[in-house]
């Protein structure tokens, strides 16, 4: 399985370059990164160009160790891990992408998926996806909402019925920024631990929303990348747009197109 995911994530960061070449005009530059307990990565990075301010595309295979805080992590959230001598191997690979538009009636995108594998004390495996994706707009637009949100519905029912509701409920508490009383866009789908219902089902899933993310064009994640030794710094905070400002104590004017973009983000909703 790990092969094929590493197949999957390579392809989909090549599509997603030529694609956002192909409508921006300029050229990604690529960063081949090695990490030397084990592993690397490709960060393709294209920022200040023509209609995007900044985008990445990042890909990741690393593998060693765990660490006993990564470790702990995953024993918090259930993970039974038998390691050996108290080691436990690992693979973890995964394909990440923000795109931060220029204009801001076009809204930032996000998406993550990854898949990890351990191996236990008696050669036996335990093995899990993650990763979701979610819209950031500046300026709410119903249409792209909707849109956005009726093409991952559609995507999640192939596979499970109740894939949708549960993940994009997930989504909405997972980027909830709780000193700000808000979500930090409209929304999408986050999951994590998915091991289930069978190995090969799990990974269609996962093709299926590498491949709905391309028709559209501090999370577990980043806790991970930060916490693993010779982790590439630079990929893990990619995500971060070029420029950046905190305005103190700001509060849009009463009936603004940004008072109606922070009542979605206060109140998230159902679009679908």
């Amino acid at each position: 399985m790990s092969t094929r995911m590493e197949m999957l994530i390579m392809e989909t960061q090549a599509e997603f370059v030529r694609a956002l070449e192909k409508v921006d005009g300029g050229k990604f530059k690529a960063d081949r990164w090695h990490r030397k307990e084990g592993g690397g990565g490709i960060s393709c990075v294209l920022q200040d160009s023509n209609v995007f301010e900044k985008a990445g595309v990042s890909v990741s295979v690393v593998h060693g160790h765990l660490t006993e805080e990564a470790a702990m992590q995953m024993k918090s959230r259930g993970k039974v891990l038998k390691g050996k001598d108290g080691k436990l191997p690992f693979v973890a690979m995964g394909v990440s992408t923000v795109i931060h538009p220029k204009n801001p009636h076009i809204p930032t995108v996000h998406f993550n998926y990854r898949y990890f594998e351990i191996e236990e004390d008696d050669g036996s495996t335990q093995w899990w996806f993650g990763g979701g994706t979610d819209l950031t707009p500046t300026y709410l637009n119903e249409d792209d909402a909707l849109l956005f949100h009726s093409t991952l519905k559609e995507a999640c029912d192939k596979h499970h019925p109740q894939y949708y509701p549960d993940f994009k409920k997930w989504c909405d508490r997972y980027f909830y920024v709780r000193h700000r009383g808000e979500t930090r866009g409209i929304g999408g789908i986050f999951f994590d631990d998915l091991d289930s219902p069978s190995q090969e089902e799990a990974f269609s899933f996962i093709k299926s929303c590498t491949s709905t993310v391309f028709n559209l064009v501090y999370d577990r994640g980043v806790k991970f990348g930060l916490a693993t030794p010779g982790s590439r710094i630079e990929s893990i905070l990619m995500s971060l747009p070029l420029t950046a400002k905190w305005e103190y104590t700001h509060e849009p004017a009463e009936g603004s197109k940004e008072a109606q973009m922070l009542e979605v983000l206060r109140t998230p909703k159902d679009w679908v």
